[in-house]
């Protein structure tokens, strides 16, 4: 019995050990389908998210939600905390007990109970002194424990301003699309308020900060996948779904809507797909993704689309206007969608609309939209005339080298 406690003891501080190394010093996706930050996910994330989705108060829904993400990462580190206690307890009893008790325990549960007394104050630092190691191993192992207490501490208070150092990076670009692109944001939205003379460079400048930002989610959310979990500030908001949007944008810049900025769109939805494809796999969402691939596709109806192409068109944008257009647009939608919708599915999340809903009188209207209606009536003539224009491109590009020059 004490040989084979000995030997899970081992199993247990090895494992226990690795995860923490995998979960917050590999910068790279963990592997491994037994890991236990894992099996803590698949344990404790279904339950929450079904409790928050059948909550019965809709106000407080997505408030539950975002309970889930810092409650957890606290309680990762007591279960980790915990395994090692109890690894460290095992290998002792293994040991026969190696130390002066004053209790002097003879059973052999209480002998156990003792060895979790003497691992525990042993990880956490106390030295209460009430219990001593008799013997040179015993003493080997005490100083080990206690080393690996002061690291798993240190591991600790590093791990946790990445974390948020990471989260604010991600909701700062999120915040910012609400202005351009609506709350929720949509990809109509994101286009209709690029409207105006000029607009399609800072539309192009806007989809290489998306850029960027996508490279940022693959450096940190697939080395840090917890962050996921993490919710936004605003209902309204999510990360999941103004990266969604900015693929729609994208994927009607390059099938449907013709005009300057359809190479910059390409390089971001190349890197925005490749995020959601390497999310699923972190998420082992590999199976939902490939039914949703076969499913077709629902998200955009063909009276949502006549619409978005009305709306577009009375914007100034010139449009393809051909019947290939929606089927181009079908055939990239179906790189990116089935990821997006199993991601939201799996994490309680909601997808955006194409098109801006018609206007509601009972609701309260944005910022942007009220600022936007105090324009001065000059400013009307503000509007995307050259939105799509290579000649205003070329114009642009010749000024700014002018002014460097």
């Amino acid at each position: 019995m004490h040989i084979a406690a000995s030997i899970f003891g081992c199993i247990f501080l090895a494992g226990v050990l690795l995860d923490a190394f995998q979960t917050i010093i590999l910068p790279r996706r963990p592997v491994g389908r037994f890991r236990i930050t894992r099996v803590f996910f698949l344990v404790t994330w279904g339950p929450w998210a079904y409790t928050a989705s059948h909550w019965p108060w809709r106000r407080s829904r997505e408030q539950l939600y975002s309970f889930y993400g810092p409650l957890s990462l606290l309680l990762l580190f007591v279960v980790w905390a915990l395994l090692l206690v109890a690894a460290y307890a095992l290998i002792y009893f293994g040991l026969h007990l190696p130390f002066n008790d004053p209790m002097h325990p003879v059973a052999a549960f209480s002998r156990l109970r003792s060895c979790l007394y003497i691992s525990g104050t042993t990880l956490f630092t106390l030295g209460l002194g009430d219990v001593v190691p008799t013997t040179h191993a015993a003493r080997a192992l005490v100083v080990l424990e206690a080393g690996t207490g002061l690291g798993f501490v240190a591991l600790v208070i590093g791990y946790v301003p990445v974390l948020y150092t990471a989260f604010s990076d991600r909701e700062i670009a999120v915040a910012l699309l609400d202005a351009r692109a609506g709350s929720p944001p949509t990809a109509g939205e994101l286009l209709l308020r690029h409207n105006f003379n000029g607009g399609h460079h800072a539309l192009t400048e806007l989809l290489a900060e998306w850029e960027r930002w996508c490279a940022l989610m693959l450096e940190t959310h697939i080395s840090y996948p917890i962050l996921c979990y993490y919710r936004s500030q605003h209902d309204n908001q999510s990360w999941l779904a103004a990266l969604t949007a900015v693929l729609d944008a994208c994927a009607l810049l390059i099938t449907t809507i013709e005009g300057p900025s359809t190479r910059q769109a390409q390089l971001t939805f190349a890197i925005g797909r490749h995020t959601l494809v390497d999310l699923g796999h972190v998420f082992r969402r590999e199976s939902e993704e490939e039914r949703l691939r076969q499913a077709p596709c629902h998200r955009l109806s063909d009276d949502e689309f006549a619409r978005l192409c009305d709306m577009l068109g009375v914007a100034g944008f010139n449009l393809c206007g051909d019947i290939e257009a929606r089927k181009r647009l079908d055939t990239l939608r179906k790189l990116y969608e089935p990821h997006a919708e199993s991601m939201a599915d799996y994490l309680g999340l909601g997808l955006p609309l194409w098109a801006p809903p018609p206007v509601d009188p009972t609701k309260k209207r944005d910022q942007w939209t009220t600022v936007a209606d105090l324009r001065s009536p000059g400013a009307a003539a503000d509007r995307l005339i050259t939105q799509i224009s290579p000649r205003s491109t070329a114009d642009h590009l010749h000024d700014d080298e002018s002014n460097r020059l």
